[in-house]
Order: structure tokens, then sequence, then C-alpha cells
């Protein structure tokens, strides 16, 4: 019997996929539990048009992360704080102080978790620093760190 599966079922099948299982197991186990529908001709289609309408979700996502990454890439984040001899900064600037300037200054709200800073910015100057803003798409933002 073909089903089409509503969840993830451990060694059968993944959400919205088509399978072809075993009756008994159809019958008794996914259809009574809720795990699977029958895979009717109506069923299929409803199927499809979930899975457009997903995929174009996605997609819109990937489009609202590239402009937000043109956005970013003209942008730069300003900070200052003190600083001793050679430039070098008493502490660190660490990617939450970058998150909350860049909301502050620029109203963008982005994750801490998001910028990709391997290790705390330790020096007056400028630095580029990676942005995750979606599993494809990485941008840049400019941060100046001036003394205070």
């Amino acid at each position: 019997m073909k089903v089409i599966f509503n969840t993830d079922v451990k060694g059968k099948g993944k959400k919205g996929e088509i399978k072809d299982v075993n009756d008994g197991y159809a019958r008794n186990y996914l259809l009574k539990n809720n795990l699977a529908v029958e895979a009717t001709k109506g069923n299929i289609q409803a199927q499809k048009a979930k899975d457009a309408k997903q995929e174009q979700r996605a997609q819109e996502e990937v489009d609202e992360a590239e402009k937000l990454k043109e956005q970013l890439g003209s942008l730069e984040v300003k900070l200052s704080a003190k600083s001793g001899d050679n430039g070098r900064l008493f502490g660190s600037i660490t990617s939450k102080q970058i998150a909350e300037q860049l909301k502050k200054s620029h109203d963008i709200k982005i994750d801490k978790r998001k910028i990709e800073l391997d290790d705390p910015i330790r020096t007056l100057g400028y630095s580029n620093v990676p942005v995750k803003l979606h599993p494809e798409v990485t941008g840049t933002i400019r941060v100046h760190i001036e003394e205070k």
C-alpha cells in the first residue's frame, strides 16, 4: 500500500515522503496512529502543493538574507573602547557588543550567535566580521573600533 508520511517514522520514511509499505503495517500502525495517510490522487496533489509552497517559502528566506547581506555590506559599526599602548584594548569586543551596537545605531537586529567571530577583537582599527544570515548566505560587517 502506498502512503504519504505525516511525520518522520524511524527506519521507514520522512515527513512528506511517498512510500510503498506492507498493508498490515500501514492499516494497523501508520494510519491508526495518524503517522501517514493513504496515497490517493487527491492526497498526492495536496502533498505536491505543500511541497511547492514550502520550496517557495525557502526561496523567499534566501532572498531576504541576500537583501540583508547587501545592506550589511554598506554599513559600518563603530564601537569605542579603552586601549593601552600599541592600540591594544583593555578587554575585548565580543559578538554581543557588535549585535547591540548594530541594533542601536542601524536598527538591524541580528542574533549574536549568527555573528561568526572566531576570537574577540582586541585591537583598535577596522575589522571585517562574517555574519551567517542563512545556511547558504554569509555577509560581512565592517567594525571600526576607536579609542575612548
